[in-house]
């Protein structure tokens, strides 16, 4: 099992990101995959992909902080950012742009970051990685039909295939448009939790149903979303199995198939094959 999308990279695991990191590897999971939300998260991830064998590093400015993104934050000043991004995309190891894309939410800490910032942010990363050939990571609340409007635009431009999104939620609409822009459609701890979440109209449940197995991708989103039933935990990898056993039950098929096909997504879409059989470089 492979958990495509967490953040080892942030404060949460500043601690004992070597223990959270064993703890995972020991229990199964096969790769890891660590992204960016700004320049200092991204150079972080870079550092643990380095640090260990089978971890990977997406890097990219998430819509949060596209209003951030040449301001101090994170204790540096991101002055020119988008050129710092390019120049973190080409290390070894980077696998992905993002997460990037639009987050329509309100938030106590920082309301909704202006749409025009968010838009511009995104524009420029889709570019970034049709320009590098690295895959998208997609970042949606409550903009998936603006999202997947501004991703038909660069349809012919696109890499096959073009990228994921991440912690899918949505309507079925959005759904199928992303199913035939060729993205795959990662499933978070969340799919555990009971009815819909606020501002949305469809269960997760149904929308995990409705998604073929050969374009779903299995992540944790940790230290957030951490599954039942250990809800209200901080989240780690390790729990990507959790994940993926729920997921296996919804899509009525066995833990081994679902396994298999994940894996299969994950190495077709970040163009990676982790190795096997070895300690992770920074564990031994």
């Amino acid at each position: 099992m492979v958990d495509t999308h967490c953040h080892l990279n942030f404060h949460a695991f500043d601690k004992d990101v070597d223990e959270v990191a064993k703890r995972a590897f020991d229990a199964g999971v096969r790769a890891i995959v660590n992204v960016g939300t700004s320049i200092p998260s991204s150079r972080k991830a870079i550092e643990l992909a380095h640090k260990y064998d089978n971890m990977y590093a997406i890097v990219g400015i998430h819509p949060h902080h596209a209003d951030k993104a040449d301001s101090e934050f994170e204790g540096e000043i991101q002055k020119d950012w988008f050129e710092n991004l390019r120049k973190l995309a080409k290390e070894e190891k980077v696998v992905g742009i993002g997460e990037t894309g639009l987050d329509y939410h309100y938030y106590e800490s920082n309301g909704i970051v202006d749409k025009k910032l968010q838009e511009e942010a995104f524009r420029k990363q889709i570019e970034l990685s049709i320009e590098i050939g690295l895959s998208l990571q997609i970042h949606n609340r409550r903009a998936g039909e603006d999202i997947v409007q501004i991703l038909a635009e660069y349809k012919s431009r696109f890499q096959d295939p073009p990228g994921m999104f991440h912690c899918f939620a949505g309507s079925f609409e959005v759904l199928k448009k992303a199913l035939d822009l060729g993205f795959y459609i990662g499933y978070d701890g969340n799919v555990t939790y009971k009815g819909i979440a606020t501002g949305e109209t469809v269960e997760l449940a149904d929308l995990v149903k409705a998604t073929p197995i050969d374009r779903i991708l299995v992540e944790t989103d940790s230290p957030f979303l951490t599954p039942v039933p250990f809800r209200g935990q901080r989240n780690e990898p390790k729990n990507v199995i959790i994940v993926g056993q729920y997921l296996a039950q919804l899509k009525g098929v066995s833990f081994e198939e679902l396994l298999r096909a994940t894996n299969s997504n994950f190495e077709t879409l970040f163009k990676v094959l982790p190795r096997s059989g070895l300690v992770p470089s920074g564990l031994e």
